[in-house]
């Protein structure tokens, strides 16, 4: 796990050896400067979280990321896991609650097939399933930005999702 730095990233993927999409993703941010990565999956498999030293990590950055696969219109389990114990009461939020006070955070997310419509097989635009996540960065003080999706990881030549990670780097560097 690394070390706190500019740009925090929290990655949730419950089986990062088979990731095409996250895994291009972080392949492509790996070198900025002052990354920090926090592999969830790695680190806790357990679900054992270490609060004190996720909290840390956020304190010492300047920008957070949560970068994962969306799984059943959500984040994976040990995301929502990480949010319910370390976004905590008088760290995120309530009386003494401000250490993520106007932190940029931008939700980094990849999808499989499927068109996100209301004609397509979701039902609805992908838009519609972000609201649980963008009100957890608002309620814990963040600043929400523009989400960056990489919709039908599986259709993409893996060419298609290095160019997907440039784009990442791109926003990664004006958000740090």
């Amino acid at each position: 796990m690394s070390e706190p730095g500019a740009l925090l990233v929290v990655h949730a993927h419950p089986y990062p050896h088979t990731s095409r999409g996250c895994a291009a993703l972080l392949e492509s941010i790996a070198d900025l400067p002052g990354l920090a990565v926090r592999r969830l999956y790695d680190v806790y498999p357990d679900f054992d979280i270490d609060v004190p030293a996720e909290q840390e990590a956020l304190r010492g950055s300047r920008a957070v990321v949560w970068l994962h696969p969306l799984y059943w219109y959500s984040a994976p389990a040990l995301m929502k896991h990480w949010f319910e114990k370390v976004l905590a009461v008088g760290f995120a939020f309530g009386e003494g609650g401000s250490a993520l006070q106007g932190k940029p955070c931008l939700w980094v997310t990849t999808t499989g097939g499927g068109e996100y419509s209301p004609e397509g097989i979701h039902r609805h635009r992908f838009a519609d399933f972000a609201p649980a996540l963008e009100m957890t960065a608002r309620y814990s003080g963040m600043r929400w930005q523009e989400p960056f999706v990489v919709h039908d990881v599986t259709g993409h030549s893996d060419d298609a999702l290095r160019g997907r990670g440039q784009e990442l780097r791109e926003r990664l560097l004006a958000l740090a």
